[in-house]
């Protein structure tokens, strides 16, 4: 099942640590409607605007498999509303490029700089919701082996720091 012109079920379902631990990442009809619509309105304008592929590196999650890999607990992956996108695989454009097309031309309602440096993240986290889309901007880095989020700003004096157990 295509869920865009360039995005398929499959490939915001594949888990290597499903497969491996037996666990269903199959999801339901409303959770496919959200993949839709972050594959519609996040996905693919990123994809024509670069005209090169992009990797997504986490998809959907069901409850068991966002455990098993001690996935935040209240993530928009296992409602289909979030993708963690990687330009890095196929070298062609950066994931800053990324990050910054999304910051400067989409909805969006959480996009977060993944660990990486000041010149690129790891990877770009990015979450569509229709009924709201909170345009929140964060930054993950690991400080004494915990996930800490800040808000970025862009601008504002806002400096707020949460850390995820």
């Amino acid at each position: 099942m295509q869920l865009s012109k360039n995005l398929s079920l499959k490939e915001v379902t594949r888990s290597q640590v499903a497969a491996r631990l037996g666990i269903s990442n199959q999801p339901d009809a409303k959770q496919t409607e959200n993949l839709k619509l972050v594959a519609t309105h996040v996905f693919q304008p990123i994809r024509d605007h670069f005209d090169v592929p992009i990797f997504v590196s986490s998809g959907f999650r069901s409850k068991e498999l966002n455990k098993a890999i001690k996935g935040a607990k209240n993530s928009e992956h296992m409602s289909g509303m979030a993708l963690d996108l990687d330009a890095d695989t196929f070298g062609k454009i950066t994931n800053k490029q990324i990050f910054e097309y999304i910051k400067e031309n989409l909805h969006f309602n959480q996009l977060i700089w993944e660990f990486g440096d000041d010149d690129s993240p790891d990877w770009v986290h990015v979450s569509y919701n229709k009924d709201k889309n909170a345009h929140s901007i964060l930054v993950a880095k690991k400080i004494n082996g915990s996930t800490i989020y800040q808000h970025a700003g862009y601008g504002s004096k806002k400096d707020v720091w949460r850390k995820r157990n």
